[in-house]
């Protein structure tokens, strides 16, 4: 599963509960992209997720 090369946003595990409280196991993703990345003056392939692109914590190269 992948996980943000910044700020390490990876997948959170829960339970899913119905309206008749049973519960299920339910899992969370984050929006996790595979981006082309400036990184030490050359480009790079990453996973970056839309939050840390968004804020610009990234360049896109």
């Amino acid at each position: 599963m992948a996980k943000c090369a910044i700020c390490e946003k990876s997948a959170h595990f829960g339970n899913a509960v119905s309206h008749s409280h049973r519960r299920s196991n339910k899992i969370w993703k984050p929006n996790v992209k595979s981006v082309k990345v400036k990184v030490n003056g050359g480009a790079r392939k990453m996973y970056v997720c839309t939050s840390c692109l968004r804020s610009g914590l990234v360049e896109r190269a």
